[in-house]
C-alpha cells in the first residue's frame, strides 16, 4: 500500500492489449478504488479487439493505434506523456515495444507471459501456441512470468513467477485454463506491489 503522505501523487497506468482484454478488465476492477494507482487508459493495435468493448463498459478511455504509429513516430509516446501515464502494463499485447517507449519508461513497463520463462518465450510465442508447446515438450509444470520489458521479446528481468502442474492427460486448453487462473489471481497484486515499492 502506498505511503499516505504520497496519496495525492496518483500513479497512472496505461494497459496495452491486443485481444479479448480479460486481464485488462481484471486489472481495472482491482484498482477501481485504489488510493494511489489508477488505470487511466487502455490502448490496442486492433480495431476489432474486444478489449475496446470492455473499456467502454468500464468507462476507461481507449485508443486504437497502428503499428506504424507505434514504431515510426512519437505520436504514441506523446499521447502517453499528454495523459500523464507513469507505467505501461502489457496484458496480452503482441507487438514488440519500440525503443522510444522503453527509453521513456525505464523499468516501468511490465508484461505477463503465460509460461515459465525463459522456456517457451520469444517472438511468436503467445496464447495457445505457448500452451501447445508446453504440452508437446512434456513439461510437468507451467505457469506465469511477470517481467520488465526490454528491447528483446520476453528477456527482461523477471519480477514474479507462479506455477501450476501439467498432468500427462492435460490438453493445451487445460493448461491455458490453469494459467489464466494464475494470471487473474496474481497480476494485479504484483503490479500493485511493484508500483508501491517504487514510490
Amino acid at each position: 500500500m502506498c505511503i499516505k503522505i504520497l496519496f495525492f501523487l496518483m500513479v497512472n497506468i496505461a494497459i496495452f492489449a491486443s485481444g479479448s482484454g480479460s486481464n485488462a478488465e481484471n486489472i481495472v476492477r482491482y484498482f477501481e478504488s485504489h488510493p494511489c494507482i489508477s488505470v487511466s487508459l487502455i490502448l490496442t493495435n486492433k480495431a476489432d479487439a474486444y478489449v475496446l468493448e470492455r473499456a467502454k463498459k468500464l468507462n476507461i478511455p481507449a485508443m486504437i493505434f497502428s503499428k506504424t504509429e507505434m514504431n515510426e513516430s512519437d505520436s504514441l509516446l506523446n499521447l502517453l506523456i499528454e495523459k500523464k501515464i507513469d507505467w505501461l502494463i502489457l496484458a496480452g499485447f503482441l507487438l514488440k515495444v519500440p525503443d522510444n517507449l522503453i527509453a521513456a519508461f525505464p523499468d516501468r513497463i511490465l508484461n505477463i507471459h503465460p509460461a515459465l520463462l525463459p522456456k517457451h518465450g520469444g517472438k511468436g510465442m503467445y496464447g495457445s501456441r505457448v500452451h501447445e508447446a508446453v504440452v508437446a515438450a512434456g513439461e510437468k509444470e507451467s505457469g506465469i512470468t511477470i517481467h520488465y520489458v526490454n528491447n528483446h521479446y520476453d528477456e527482461g528481468q523477471i519480477a514474479f513467477q507462479a506455477t501450476c502442474p501439467v498432468l500427462p492427460s492435460d490438453s493445451a486448453e487445460d493448461v491455458a485454463n490453469k494459467v489464466h487462473a494464475l494470471e487473474y489471481e496474481h497480476f494485479p497484486k504484483v503490479i500493485e506491489k511493484i508500483i508501491s515499492d517504487s514510490l
